[in-house]
């Protein structure tokens, strides 16, 4: 996706017109005399000697849409009956509705699902606090909360701001892998004001999904959450990028014949993302791994007033090369980028080993043109999705989820993470593996299986699922 993609507006315009007459194809000049990208007419109604149709098109910004309209109503010939901006449409009410398991249809029903049949239910839980995960929605409920001050590449729009994004992400977790997750958006920055709020929630809950929290607190809340709760707590901003990073680079290196252990890989972004991604690619084997941030290559021999970027050059660049991207990047095998625009340089891709893998993942605008590296890059993936290979959280999160929720874990833990990105690689035959097929479609529904059997397997290996007996089968 552009920054021009990020601007176009989808419209819907519905006109009535007479059988006889051009106002059909007047419309249709005037849409794209204004810049409007026509995708469709659909058919609505006839009535007598007149037509009602749609047209479908996208306007270049609001500018244009605006244009357009103005237009559009002055045209002689026909009438507009309405234009609907058909991802506002979309929104209306929100994303999300709650329903019912069973109907209450009768008084009798009245007195089972609530009082007083109820008390039963909740003096077998009084008894025994693991009978919620048997009784209640617990078992199966995902809050994902935020408190919208790293909102996509918004930056902090504050939390009504980001409900939008959090209903999104719990309409995916229940469209690919049945989790009914609610959005949380807290009207606090205060790290231990959510620390405490989502404590205080958590028993409603069977695990959490922190959400576009900016760094460095992202990381405290996290760490601390995990520390005091007996819930899987998992920042997808860092850890479900970081596992489907490397379930793109694990195919990655198949396809160019090399080995995890082996190759030298460039991280261009040291926030909470490429930290995350750095250290799963570490778990699962890499050892010549250099993180560059602004200031140059991360490593121990400089000293740093980020405690984390501290605690990173003790696990990065064991050869403590120092320079800038350009500088550490001659050789790499990998370039992995979580950070700005344009970036990377033609000459920064040509001075890096042969075959070299791009991960370029800065959105909308990635760190260097793939059209423009293409011709000297093996592998090359973005966050983009009119690319091959396009790196998406949404691979991740709901089976990862689905897994723990299904073992009750009360983590996960690296080994979890690391199972997962094995798992989403695993969907890619050997056989189908190519430069342009390393990463499965969001919509293969081998994705979410494959990843809830090896959580499920990890979280049992590493003693933190509740129901270590449970039949990988069964949900």
């Amino acid at each position: 996706m552009t920054a021009a993609d990020l601007k176009q507006v989808s419209l819907r315009m519905r006109i009535q017109y007479p059988l006889a007459g051009s106002y059909l194809g007047d419309m249709l000049r005037l849409i794209e005399c204004y810049g409007g990208d026509i995708s469709e007419v659909r058919h609505v109604a006839a009535t007598g000697s007149e037509l009602a149709q749609d047209i479908v098109f996208k306007a270049s910004d609001a500018t244009g849409r605006k244009l357009i309209e103005i237009n559009a109503q002055q045209l002689t010939g026909g009438i507009v009956m309405t234009m609907i901006d058909e991802v506002m449409q979309l929104h209306l009410g929100g994303k999300l509705t709650t329903g019912l398991k069973n109907e209450i249809l009768s008084m009798e029903d009245l007195s089972k699902v609530y009082t007083p049949g109820v008390a039963r239910v909740c003096q077998a839980i009084a008894a025994n606090e693991d009978a919620a995960y048997e009784y209640t929605i617990k078992k199966n409920t995902v809050a994902v909360v935020s408190d919208g001050t790293a909102v996509l590449g918004l930056g902090d729009i504050g939390p009504k701001a980001a409900m939008p994004v959090m209903e999104g992400k719990a309409a995916l977790f229940k469209q690919f892998a049945g989790v009914d997750a609610f959005p949380i958006c807290l009207d606090t920055k205060d790290t231990e004001e959510i620390i405490a709020i989502v404590k205080a929630l958590a028993p409603a809950f069977g695990g959490i999904n922190l959400e576009d929290i900016a760094s460095p607190r992202c990381f405290e809340i996290e760490a601390r959450l995990k520390q005091e709760l007996d819930i899987p707590v998992f920042h997808d901003d860092q850890h479900g990028t970081a596992i489907v990073v490397l379930a793109g680079i694990l195919n990655a290196l198949k396809v160019c014949g090399k080995d995890i252990k082996d190759v030298k890989i460039v991280v261009n972004g040291v926030g909470a993302a490429g930290i995350a991604v750095s250290k799963m690619l570490l778990h699962a084997g890499a050892v010549n791994l250099i993180g560059v941030d602004r200031r140059g290559a991360i490593n121990r021999l400089e000293v740093y007033d980020k405690s984390h970027w501290t605690e990173f050059s003790l696990i990065s660049n064991p050869f403590t090369e120092a320079g800038s991207l350009s500088e550490v990047i001659k050789g790499a095998d990998v370039f992995i980028g979580l950070s700005a625009p344009n970036i990377l340089q033609l000459s920064d891709v040509k001075s890096m080993a042969k075959d070299p893998i791009i991960f370029a993942m800065a959105n909308p605008t990635p760190e260097i043109d793939p059209e423009l590296a293409a011709p000297f890059v093996r592998v090359m993936a973005t966050g983009r999705s009119d690319f091959p290979n396009q790196i998406n959280n949404v691979l991740c999160f709901p089976g990862i989820f689905r897994g723990a929720l299904d073992c009750g874990a009360t983590d996960i833990t690296e080994d979890m993470k690391l199972a997962a990105a094995r798992a989403i690689s695993s969907v890619i035959e050997e056989s189908e593996l190519s430069e342009t097929n390393i990463i499965p479609n969001a919509f293969d529904p081998r994705v979410v299986e494959r990843i809830r059997e090896a959580v499920i397997r990890a979280a049992v290996d590493n003693g933190v699922a509740r129901y270590p007996g449970l039949l990988l089968g069964s949900k």
